[in-house]
């Protein structure tokens, strides 16, 4: 029997979050680079009633991203993306967090706008990290969002010499998912569909605890500690924004973002995380 399909990218908390709150009733594709992790979160999820598939994808390559909207549309219409999938300054290299964080999230949002059905309704999670790096000019900010995706690792700020360490790949990127988020909604609003982005803040999942271990363990921790909330969010509490983007209480909002920090970004320009200029 053929149901409205959800696609979520990334087996991690924040996409389980989200999916649990939006996907009853639909079928969930789950892709995800390490096939054991996409089938830990199938076997949660299918064991408390969802109907979930687990696939291995590559978020930084066109044809694995096409082959799971292919099995996707096998189960009916895509309805709903739910994009988590990403990788971290601490676990990648540059060249790594480009081509999954930047390009593959690119070309994810370009290849479900062409085939998401009307009334659809898509979420990609970004970065507080976006938030944090100088203001680009114009001109880089409108080629982020809108040149065409096998081009934008070729642009001139993305290239090696302009790019400082993961940190600053990371922020490069996250600022172009932002970028691309707004491109994307006018071309998904042709299709009767919405897109946003949510801008997260430290949340408590696997991959923050590898920042907490990292090389900057002791900045974040300092993040949270001295943010206005004075602690770190948790997946549900992003979940609680998507499930309000993806709902029909939202059919105004599209080609935004939204952050949630718990003040964090507000500290680091106008409280204590300010950095000593």
């Amino acid at each position: 029997m053929k149901k409205e399909v959800m696609i979520l990218t990334g087996a991690g908390q924040i996409g389980m979050a989200i999916a649990r709150r939006m996907g009853t009733g639909k079928k969930i594709v789950l892709g995800d680079k390490c096939m054991n992790n996409a089938e830990i979160i199938a076997q949660i999820m299918n064991n408390a009633g969802f109907d979930v598939l687990p696939m291995e994808m590559d978020l930084s390559s066109r044809s694995s991203i096409l082959s799971l909207i292919d099995e996707a549309q096998k189960h009916g219409e895509i309805s709903m993306l739910v994009n988590a999938a990403g990788v971290s300054p601490s676990q990648a290299s540059v060249k790594t967090i480009l081509e999954v964080d930047l390009y593959g999230t690119a070309v994810l949002l370009e290849e479900v706008g062409k085939v998401i059905g009307k009334g659809g309704v898509g979420v990609t999670i970004s970065s507080q990290s976006g938030h944090r790096m100088p203001a680009l000019s114009p001109e880089t900010d409108e080629l982020l969002a809108t040149t065409p995706t096998e081009n934008l690792l070729s642009l001139e700020v993305l290239q090696p010499q302009n790019i400082r360490d993961t940190l600053h790949a990371y922020q490069m990127a996250k600022r172009c998912n932002v970028k691309r988020v707004m491109a994307q909604a006018v071309k998904w609003g042709e299709r009767g569909a919405r897109i946003n982005s949510i801008s997260p803040g430290i949340i408590v999942t696997p991959l923050a605890i590898d920042e907490f271990n990292g090389p900057r363990g002791d900045f974040y921790k300092n993040m949270f500690a001295k943010c206005p909330a004075g602690r770190p969010g948790t997946a549900d509490e992003v979940a609680n924004v998507a499930e309000l983007l993806m709902s029909d209480k939202a059919t105004f909002i599209t080609g935004a973002d939204f952050l949630i920090d718990g003040g964090a970004t507000a500290s680091f320009f106008y409280g204590s995380l300010k950095p000593q200029r």
